[in-house]
This record gives C-alpha cells, structure tokens and sequence, in this order.
C-alpha cells in the first residue's frame, strides 16, 4: 500500500533574493482570443507577492486579524510583452527593488522559460483600519531589508 501525502496548496520558492512562484495558465484565464486576459497577469502577480510575504516570515492575515493593517496597492505600472496561452507553465518572479517606513517598492515579471511575458513595478504600502497608511513593523521592515540588501551585495 502506497501511503498516502497530504495535498498542499501551490508553494513559491525564494531563490536567492528573489521569489519565484509557479502558476499553470487554465481555460478560465483566457479570453475570447485564446491568451491570458490582461487582468489575470496582476491576480498571478498578487498570489505570487502574498505567499512572498508569508515565506519572508509575515502573516498578513494575523496582522488584519489583530487590526494591524494590511498591503494596498499604491501605484502600479505594468507592461505587457508577449500572450501566454492555455496550458502555459509560467514562473512569477519578485523582487524587492526598496523599503520605506509605510511601503515597499516591488519589480514582478510573468516568464515562460526564458521568456518575459508582462513585468510591473509595484508599490504596496500599509494602511491601518482608517485606510491611511502606517508605518510597517519593525520586524517586517527588516525582513524586506535583507532582501534589498542582499540585491546590494550581489549588484
């Protein structure tokens, strides 16, 4: 008898300073064309930052939870480069380019294989329950910072 594992969700991965979080491209992604709606390239970029969050050793949900605050997208460019297609294996890849007190610049890029399929810049800030933005806790702040750090030294 084979024992049996225990199914997990999908899991990012740091690799060096960056995140790396796969996805698989379904039919509900596409639109009528047969690509990936454009709208579909920012949910796998969020997935991907949240569970960049949660491997960096911050709970979002226990901050909510606790009234701390939660991440609100700020600003947001985004570029798109080529179509991904029904059934693509693509590789969200995150990095933290700055940290501020309230907010975190972060560089995101949609691959398949080698391939750049849509890249954005995007700043997250925290914001308490008012909606303003706070300042991010200490521990948060220097969790970010060893990641930009790292990107530092290996610039």
């Amino acid at each position: 008898m084979v024992a049996q594992q225990q199914d997990q969700p999908v899991e990012g991965r740091f690799d060096g300073i960056e995140h790396r979080f796969p996805v698989r491209v379904y039919f509900e992604d596409t639109d009528l064309s047969g690509v990936v709606y454009h709208a579909n390239y920012l949910r796998y970029m969020e997935r991907a930052r949240s569970d960049m969050l949660r491997l960096a050793g911050i709970d979002q949900r226990a901050a909510q939870e606790a009234g701390e605050g939660t991440y609100a997208v700020s600003a947001l460019a985004i570029r798109y480069r080529a179509p991904a297609k029904l059934d693509d294996a693509l590789v969200v890849v995150t990095g933290l380019m700055q940290v501020r007190a309230a907010s975190v610049d972060i560089h995101q890029r949609v691959m398949r294989g080698a391939q750049i399929l849509s890249e954005a810049e995007v700043t997250a800030a925290l914001v308490g329950v008012s909606g303003k933005p706070k300042r991010q806790p200490r521990e948060w702040i220097e969790a970010f910072q060893r990641l930009v750090g790292q990107r530092d030294q290996e610039a």
